[in-house]
């Protein structure tokens, strides 16, 4: 029995290597070929919004990433999920075998778990088909749960800034270009040495410590400034909360927005000087250490590694033709927190408004809700709103909007109007106004819309038959308007000066292509003078032409 049980296991595994395995591949490469990978990926995370057994499948999916290389049947998930049951995280009964069959099924659909087989002994029919199939978790399924296990253990006030990266960043960047000048001058005088090997590995570290830091920045202003904007829109603070808030920008900003501007000159020096033009050096270098046999295409490479990567590094601090840097958007975000929190305190300490706000009185009676009975809970509701029993004076809604098995304390809250919370009153602030049918203004607009066309047509018409004679011609002040709009956008989508640049008219196909050209100057006679351009040629292309 056992012989045959062995066989068994034998053929199923072996089917799912060659049969299902491959299925799956075939399945994973058609949704990429169709354009469903992104559906695929987002039904990861479908365990945690399910409508049932939400936490089980929470507690399942904790189980599989709380260890490397996790390999369970079902039976060893049903054992460790009773001390979930017994600790109440888990409803009663979820811990059978019986229930957790089909969630680790439904976890197999979701793409959350992948299917794998091993030879099992067993005593039953039974206790084979439990212990023989066994679950794994998949890659992309870990990320998810970690992800959202470092989600639930995040606090919601403010994350401090890691200001202590930004020095070591400049320190870096100054490490790497050194290092990386002593191992291209090893390798060129002695490439297969032991010292150059020993170079280009403190390279790679030194390039791993450098992006590490760099994320770990990068995530510490966002979630800082996300929790400052979610602040400042408060309508209402307390005046306990105003001073903190009043500290904590002139205080705590202030030395976080220093030291970036002490730091990022150097830094922008770094990346755009001579490290930038040794940048194919460094990644040959960098790519020269993977190992002897790579593990595919499709693998997930360290960051550094790629010409993406450092142009991501750079553009967060060095701004760039129509795109600023992080830097200078930190500096425009902490003006704007500065005006909010100011407007705050204005409002807060002004003794000329209307009415004072109403927010103590609110929190006071939702106080009084908080403690009280049903009965007592609905007549509260009636004097303080002045809202009774239901008179259904019209037809009931198609269709509520809430979700019968949602509590209220889950449900949507609700939007309390400013007027509301600052005057209590409820009465309507204007009456909308008539939509009016004017026939004349809505022609006027449509001709004068066309004439707009029209121009913009005559002017796309003469750039392209001045196209082969753009020195020579003459242009009247609306093609003046194209071309400049045109090469304006050309040149804002370059990265660097020494690069061509392209901008298209997308309705009429008509292409203009900036490109340097040491000594060239072109000259563009129009209406109103002659622009000139030094170093640099201009093509004008129709879609004629191109095709």
């Amino acid at each position: 029995m056992r012989e045959q049980q062995g066989e068994l296991v034998v053929r199923e595994a072996a089917g799912d290597t060659d049969g299902t395995g491959n299925a799956v591949a075939a399945r994973d490469t058609d949704d990429v070929g169709a354009d469903h990978g992104t559906d695929r990926r987002l039904r990861l995370y479908a365990y945690l919004d399910a409508r049932d057994y939400r936490r089980t499948y929470l507690e399942i999916m904790r189980l599989f990433t709380s260890t490397l290389l996790a390999d369970l049947s079902a039976g060893e998930v049903a054992s460790a999920l009773a001390a979930a049951e017994r600790a109440g995280r888990i409803d009663p009964g979820e811990s059978r075998i019986e229930s957790v069959i089909p969630r680790l099924r439904q976890l197999v659909e979701w793409g959350n778990l992948v299917l794998g087989r091993r030879e099992t002994v067993a005593a039953s029919i039974a206790e084979f088909q439990h212990g023989s199939a066994r679950y794994q978790v998949s890659k992309l399924a870990v990320r998810v749960q970690r992800d959202v296990d470092e989600l639930l253990r995040v606090p919601e006030g403010a994350r401090e800034v890691s200001r202590e990266l930004l020095p070591a960043i400049e320190r870096g960047l100054a490490e790497l270009g050194a290092t990386l000048s002593d191992a291209l001058r090893t390798e060129r005088d002695a490439p297969h040495s032991r010292a150059a090997r020993k170079l280009a590995k403190r390279l790679a570290e030194q390039v791993t410590t450098l992006f590490l830091q760099h994320a770990e920045l990068a995530a510490t202003v966002r979630d800082f400034y996300a929790y400052l904007g979610q602040v400042l829109t408060r309508h209402h603070l307390a005046p306990d909360e105003i001073s903190g808030f009043r500290n904590l920008l002139v205080e705590y900003i202030q030395m976080v927005v220093e030291d970036v501007l002490r730091h990022t000159p150097a830094i922008a020096q770094s990346l755009t000087g001579p490290l930038a033009g040794a940048r194919p050096e460094l990644l040959r270098l960098l790519g020269a250490q993977r190992p002897a046999e790579p593990l595919g295409d499709a693998v997930e490479r360290s960051r550094g590694r790629s010409t993406a990567d450092w142009r991501e590094l750079t553009d967060w601090f060095v701004d760039g033709p129509g795109r600023p840097s992080q830097v200078t958007a930190l500096r425009e975000a902490t003006s704007r927190a500065i005006g909010s929190l100011l407007a705050s305190v204005k409002r807060a300490t002004a003794g000329g408004g209307l009415l004072p706000g109403r927010r103590a009185e609110l929190l006071r009676l939702a106080g009084w809700f908080d403690g009280a009975g049903a009965d007592r809970a609905h007549a509260l509701y009636a004097a303080a709103f002045g809202l009774h029993s239901a008179r259904h004076l019209l037809p009931a809604p198609d269709h509520d909007g809430d979700d019968e098995h949602t509590p209220w304390r889950d449900g949507p809250v609700l939007d309390v109007s400013v007027s509301v919370r600052s005057r209590g009153d409820r009465g309507a602030r204007g009456r909308t106004s008539r939509i009016v049918y004017d026939p004349m203004t809505e022609q006027a607009l449509l001709a004068e819309a066309r004439e707009v066309d029209a121009r913009r047509a005559a002017a796309v018409a003469e750039l392209t038959s001045a196209a082969p004679r753009l020195d020579t011609a003459r242009l009247s002040s609306g093609a003046l308007g194209v071309l400049c709009e045109l090469l304006t956008l050309a040149m804002a989508q370059r990265e660097r000066t020494d690069q061509p640049g392209t901008a298209a008219d997308p309705v009429r196909g008509l292409r203009l292509t900036v490109v340097p050209e040491a000594g060239r100057t072109t000259r563009i006679r129009t209406a109103g003078g002659v622009l000139t351009l030094h170093d640099t040629a201009v093509e004008l292309t129709s879609g004629a032409d191109r095709g």
